[in-house]
């Protein structure tokens, strides 16, 4: 089975003097869900960028399936990565078909229009992810979770073994978080290997078989989520306190409850007698 990602020694920075991470480590086995958390401006999507090559690390390097990504062409990685970023929107009301096409774009030339199989391959991403009925949509006419779904579509346009997804459920809502979630699920237990950048906890419960946090420049926590995200490791990563409850009867995993202070608590409406 393809899709195993070795990162080793991992950095970047726009100046020398301003290193945004350094040192980063991690293994990810084919079909595991990594979910990578940290606080705003920690730098996960730099790092996610980093993985894609968009980005040129200072240091380090990317290696998938044996082959370092450095000495690959944009063609090549496209083949073996997926990247959906984190905000990606269409000036023009393209329809859907014409935006998921658009991820075959490193394999079609300058000059040249999508061919047959392309549009083959389009659609063929779009029944994987169900949504094969949106297809002559126009892309301005979509919810936010059909528009994620869309994305997400495009960036398998390739087949890839490896997804890299950057904040996939962000301004969604609960349901639609659910929805993209288990499509995460979905999509690994079919072998991909997938990277999610997340800043909800409960989502590593849901989903991860590892969680990463990234914290000033370092993976501060590096494990499954079980072992790894406990109260004194989520008050170190965002500075307030939150308890992890089990919960059973059916429902088995764990969830993450935000303690509020008690003075930024609001105060209880006085009955009207």
């Amino acid at each position: 089975m393809h899709g195993q990602v070795d990162i080793t020694g991992l950095a970047f920075g726009y100046t020398e003097q301003n290193p945004i991470f350094s040192d980063i480590d991690m293994l990810l086995d084919p079909g595991q869900v990594f979910c990578l958390l940290g606080p705003n401006g920690s730098g996960k999507s730099t790092l996610l960028k980093c993985i894609m090559q968009v980005l040129t690390p200072a240091a380090g390097r990317v290696v998938v399936d044996g082959e370092d990504l450095s000495g690959l062409g944009a063609n090549q990685i496209a083949a073996k990565l997926g990247f959906v970023p984190q905000t990606l929107v269409s000036a023009f009301p393209f329809t859907v078909e014409e935006i998921v096409v658009m991820g075959r774009a490193s394999q079609i030339r300058m000059t040249a229009s999508p061919s047959r199989k392309d549009r083959e391959m389009a659609m063929a991403a779009l029944e994987r992810m169900d949504i094969a009925h949106l297809a002559l949509r126009p892309c301005n006419q979509l919810s936010g979770g059909e528009w994620q779904q869309v994305l997400i579509a495009r960036a398998l346009t390739h087949s890839p073994q490896v997804l890299l997804l950057d904040e996939p459920t962000s301004h969604l809502d609960i349901g639609n978080q659910v929805k993209i979630l288990e499509t995460v699920n979905r999509l690994a237990e079919d072998g991909i290997t997938i990277l999610m950048a997340s800043h909800f906890p409960d989502h590593a419960f849901l989903t991860a078989h590892q969680v990463g946090i990234l914290k000033t420049g370092r993976l501060q926590a590096l494990g499954n989520p079980d072992d790894t995200l406990c109260e004194s490791v989520l008050y170190d990563t965002y500075g307030i306190h939150i308890r992890v409850v089990a919960l059973e009867k059916g429902v088995n995993r764990k969830i993450c409850i935000p303690l509020l202070q008690e003075t930024n608590r609001p105060v209880p409406a006085k009955e009207v007698s």
